[in-house]
Order: C-alpha cells, then sequence, then structure tokens
C-alpha cells in the first residue's frame, strides 16, 4: 500500500539524514517508527531476546576459555602473550614508581 505525507522542506531533509545515519531507505525509516509507535516493535523485548538467544555464548568477566580451546593456541601465540604480559607487568611497575616518586616530589626516571 501506499501514503503520502506531506513535510515541511526540514522536516523531509532531518527524514532523510536520520535514514541515512541507519543505513536504511527513508520508506523503511518511516515505516520502523509507525510499527514501534503501535507497538509492533518493542526495542526492550527485542533486547531481551537476543540476550536469551546468545547468553550460552557470554563469558563471565574473569571466566577462562575451556581446555580445549586453551590448547589449541598456538607455541608462537603463547609466546606472544608472555611477552606482553611480561612487558605490561614492567610498564605498571614503572607506573607505581612514577606516581610514588611523584607524592613525594622526586624526579622519577624509567627503567
Amino acid at each position: 500500500m501506499t501514503i503520502s505525507v506531506r513535510m515541511g522542506p526540514l522536516l523531509e531533509k532531518e527524514l532523510e539524514m536520520a535514514a541515512k545515519r541507519h543505513g536504511v531507505t527513508k520508506s523503511q525509516f518511516v515505516i520502523d517508527a509507525v510499527e514501534r509507535a503501535l507497538g509492533h516493535k518493542d526495542p526492550f523485548q527485542l533486547l531481551h531476546q537476543v540476550r536469551e538467544e546468545f547468553a550460552p555464548y557470554h563469558l563471565a568477566q574473569g571466566a577462562s576459555l575451556p581446555e580445549s580451546a586453551a590448547e589449541a593456541v598456538s607455541p608462537a601465540t603463547q609466546k606472544l602473550r608472555s611477552s606482553l604480559k611480561a612487558k605490561h607487568k614492567a610498564e605498571l611497575t614503572d607506573w607505581e614508581a612514577y606516581q610514588a616518586a611523584k607524592l613525594k616530589g622526586q624526579d622519577w626516571k624509567p627503567s
């Protein structure tokens, strides 16, 4: 079904820009807005639906990968990770030393 709507040029331009930002046509943008206004699309319900659908794939913060996934890491990747962890630890130690020197009003030079 085709519907014709009259609107001011500024509102039409704003509609064009909003549709472009969302990557849809003006028609699809208007259809989505009408569906939401009529209660056919509830963003909150959609959020819960997506969360339920992808819940099995969510790892809690601090959780580790299953052993089979951890074993699949190549030796080169393990070496890179350990190198990055060592670098991070050294940078953290330097930062802590800098902060301690700053509190004492002393100059600090990196190690």
